[in-house]
């Protein structure tokens, strides 16, 4: 298939700059994938799409503090390092400007608070670094880091649990899994209520996901690869809501890459852990998700084609040609859409 097949023209304006002020007020656009019918709702109704005896699966990492900013320590030239996952030894980071940080330069930050010493280069900015600090690292991030935010994201963020999930607990992402921010406390007592497992798994979200695809034939595209955690609680939840007749509903373009990996290695859901660079695109057959929640993406972009696949190319590009003419908000603070199949 050919990348201009996913591209669409987006209004600027509905590229979503700030959260809502309440994260269930979002709008839910919900898509049956068999008929292509679409409508319009709160996502606080989500509720009405899910039934007892299904499992939501949420993504419980944590996004880190992870943009830095420091000076080297024998020029004072300004450095900017974004941390992006562990390595032994240290981190692997994207540094601007790069080509001021070579093996032995030394980054300082907050008067001392970290330091980091590169020990590697690589292309297009990236490095190796060791990191030096008295405490624990989420700590100092909390106190010196900002939130890393998309690059179409203009406005700063006041608040930085905004851009972190109610659920959020392992620590290691770069970015968040946004279909999941839609969620509050109270929603999810209302979910569990009505009968439904709510199952966490973690993927933590790497610089990758916000990378174009650059390739005309996106079959030749290479994904990034991320880390992954499937608990045996969640996989043995899962198996039985499986064998039950019931439906395992995704949170996001990340819990499914998560699910859908282990079921194609394992053939059912398992305790596991590990790096994925599955790369889920029309023609893929879904083995593990029955229905999926997930923001609005940008053209051309992988994520487009994983909920291309999960519908169909069409049903999808139409859906979103509603929203664009009905003004959702788009991207990581946007709106929301669920696509399932109705039950006859």
């Amino acid at each position: 298939m050919k990348l201009e097949e996913f591209d669409f023209d987006l209004p600027e304006s509905l590229i979503a700059q700030t959260p809502l002020l309440k994260r269930a007020e979002s709008r839910l656009l919900a898509l049956d994938k068999r008929t292509g019918s679409v409508s319009d709702t709160k996502f606080e109704n989500i509720t009405a799409y899910l039934n007892p005896g299904d499992a939501l699966v949420l993504n419980d990492t944590k996004v880190l503090p992870a943009r830095l900013f420091g000076v080297k320590k024998d020029t004072g030239a300004k450095i900017e390092m974004l941390l992006l996952k562990p390595i032994e030894g240290g981190y692997e980071v994207l540094i601007r400007p790069a080509k001021r940080v070579k093996p032995g330069t030394e980054i300082d930050f907050g008067d001392g608070l970290l330091t980091a010493v590169c020990t590697d280069t690589f292309a297009e900015g990236i490095r190796h670094v060791s990191l030096h600090h008295d405490g624990l690292l989420e700590n100092v991030l909390d106190e010196l880091g900002e939130m890393p935010l998309p690059p179409y994201i203009k406005e700063t963020l006041d608040d930085k649990d905004r851009y972190q999930t109610v659920y959020a607990k392992h620590a290691g992402s770069a970015a968040a899994p946004t279909a999941g921010l839609h969620f509050t406390e109270a929603l999810l007592d209302e979910i569990r209520h009505k009968g439904v497992h709510i199952s966490y798994i973690t993927l933590h979200v790497g610089l990758g996901t916000f990378r174009p695809v650059s390739v005309d034939d996106i079959e030749e595209h290479k994904m990034h690869s991320e880390f992954y955690i499937m608990t045996d609680e969640t996989a043995s939840t899962l198996n039985a809501v499986k064998e039950n007749g019931g439906k395992v509903v995704s949170v996001g373009t990340t819990s499914t890459r998560t699910l859908e990996t282990i079921m194609r290695d394992h053939g059912q859901f398992v305790e596991a852990s590990g790096f994925t660079d599955i790369f889920i695109y029309p023609g893929f057959k879904y083995k593990a998700v029955d229905a999926l929640i997930t923001n609005f993406h940008l053209p051309k972009s992988s994520l487009m084609m994983l909920v291309s696949a999960f519908s169909d190319r069409e049903t999808i590009m139409n859906a979103y040609r509603h929203a664009i003419d009905e003004e959702y908000r788009f991207f990581s603070f946007g709106d929301a859409m669920i696509i399932y199949e109705d039950e006859e």
